[in-house]
């Protein structure tokens, strides 16, 4: 007679997505090695030069030897609770931020050192649900990988929050500097910057929190935990674009006040709003064009977009508007040249995400 626990059906795709996402799985299991060995297999956490050691194999390893071989051991049978400890604080000392799953009472040591402590919320005991960072309810470990799918997602927006809110407030800090040093008049008023904040950067910002995930987030690797906001092209970027917004409005400036046009400041207000709405639509993805199908694929944000657009408008023709923020009527030419410069941020960024899917197509990761 035998018996089988087999694997739940998700398991094996859910450690595939691990894999790719540069998560490696390792099981520490109360069964034989023969047999963790072979599920192990089966599910993919062994591959082909991966080591498996039991509870009295590590018991006659010296500490040396095991740090050496730690990183390629992918299964542990039958180990106590302080060989659970051992292992975590060996590969931690690698480097590797470490997230352990357990549910029972001595599993609690080893979900309190851990990085991230993951208890079962179902099987799992008390002791082990207070040690643990996190709580699955469904006992299933591909949860596990859904949930790191919607972390990198949420880090996501919140960094293309920050980047379109710094490049924003950059480039107006950098138009109110650099206009009188070009012997310009003030070209914004303390009630268009209040606007631009509220309105133009606000509305649109919040909306960009429901961006759904990149299409290879989980394809790339984890990102450092020491890792700064600003890495991977972010500060560089709020740098670039700022200083490109803050010419091209200035640039209007300078056109209209050298043609003498009575609504040359309110030509700069429309100028930079329409920029900062052009850079929040390039934003939304790190890669794909606006352009495409994927500009449907955040309605709450192309709504608030239009909405946003609506209202400038509204507050350039309105007669009570006029009064209440300082604006003046264009005519469809001079609005016409405010969206075509207020285009060139949207342009601008496009270009650098058509030269990165370039480079991602070279390295077989689109």
């Amino acid at each position: 007679m035998a018996l089988i626990d087999p694997p739940r059906p998700s398991a094996q795709q859910a450690i595939a997505e691990c894999a790719t996402a540069g998560i490696q799985t390792v099981m520490i299991t109360g069964d034989h090695l023969a047999t963790a060995t072979a599920i192990a297999t089966d599910l993919g956490i062994m591959q082909e030069g991966d080591l498996a050691r039991s509870s009295e194999q590590l018991r006659q390893m010296t500490p040396e030897t095991f740090q050496k071989e730690v990183e390629k051991i992918r299964v542990y049978a039958r180990v106590s609770p302080e060989q659970k400890l051992m292992i975590i604080k060996a590969l931690q000392q690698k480097n590797h931020f470490v997230a352990m799953t357990g549910d029972g009472v001595n599993d609690a040591p080893s979900l309190k050192a851990a990085n991230i402590g993951v208890a079962m919320g179902i099987n799992g005991t008390d002791v082990s649900k207070e040690a643990a960072d996190m709580i699955l309810l469904d006992d299933n470990f591909s949860t596990i990988v859904k949930a790191v799918k919607e972390g990198r997602r949420i880090y996501d927006n919140i960094r293309k929050f920050i980047k379109y809110i710094m490049t924003c407030n950059t480039a107006e800090i950098l138009i109110m500097i650099l206009a009188p040093i070009l012997q310009l008049p003030i070209p914004l008023l303390p009630v268009h910057i209040l606007w631009i904040n509220l309105v133009t950067d606000g509305l649109p910002g919040l909306a960009l929190a429901s961006e759904r995930s990149e299409k290879l987030v989980m394809k790339l690797p984890p990102r450092k935990p020491e890792e700064s906001l600003f890495a991977d092209g972010v500060g560089t970027h709020i740098i670039r674009i700022s200083i490109l917004m803050a010419g091209v409005t200035l640039a209007m400036q300078a056109w209209a006040v050298h043609q003498n046009l009575e609504h040359w400041q309110t030509m700069v207000f429309v100028t930079l709003s329409f920029a900062q709405l052009g850079h929040i639509l390039a934003i939304k993805s790190n890669r794909n064009s606006v352009f495409s199908k994927d500009i449907l694929s955040n309605m709450p944000l192309l709504l608030t977009v239009i909405f946003t657009c609506l209202l400038q408008i509204a507050i350039v023709y309105l007669p009570f508007a006029n009064q209440l923020l300082k604006t003046q009527p264009l005519t469809f030419i001079e609005l016409m040249w405010c969206f075509i410069g207020g285009s060139v941020v949207l342009f601008a960024v496009e270009f650098e995400k058509w030269m990165l899917r370039i480079r991602l197509k070279k390295m077989n990761l689109t």
